[in-house]
């Protein structure tokens, strides 16, 4: 399997985000999910009143089982960053908390090398792919 990479529309924002899954990475996709749409919520990319796609949408967009993004959705609202309504979907309701940038990118850091090193990557190989992810999110 490959990774499934959708750009996501969000209503009442002026923009739209990136989600990519990896059916092939060692970490759950509902996890991959999860993690990425908390982090565009800490950062800001994703703000209060942001609604998030209908779980069929996103599934479907990422070739996921409705109940995978049920689950991604379930754990941001236990965290407290989204609100889902029946009828009116999910939306954001934390704002963007003003974050440490540079503890969050070593934290992205570390959990990257974790997966480098499960994958049996070198060091070269690791830096290579971040090159390669840092070139190709420039023209995104």
């Amino acid at each position: 399997m490959t990774a499934h990479s959708v750009r996501v529309t969000v209503n009442h924002a002026a923009h739209s985000v990136r989600v990519t899954v990896n059916h092939a990475a060692p970490v759950p996709p509902y996890e991959q999910v999860r993690s990425q749409l908390a982090d565009l919520i800490s950062v800001g990319r994703l703000g209060q009143g942001d609604r998030l796609p209908s779980v069929r949408q996103l599934a479907s967009d990422l070739g996921l089982a409705n109940n995978t993004v049920v689950r991604a959705y379930r754990e941001l609202e236990s965290a407290g960053l989204v609100r889902t309504r029946r009828g009116s979907g999910t939306q954001v309701i934390a704002p963007p908390s003003i974050a440490d940038s540079k503890e969050k990118l070593a934290e992205q850091a570390r959990l990257f090398a974790i997966t480098a090193r499960q994958l049996n990557a070198t060091d070269e190989e690791a830096l290579a792919a971040i090159r390669h992810a840092l070139a190709s999110t420039d023209s995104v």
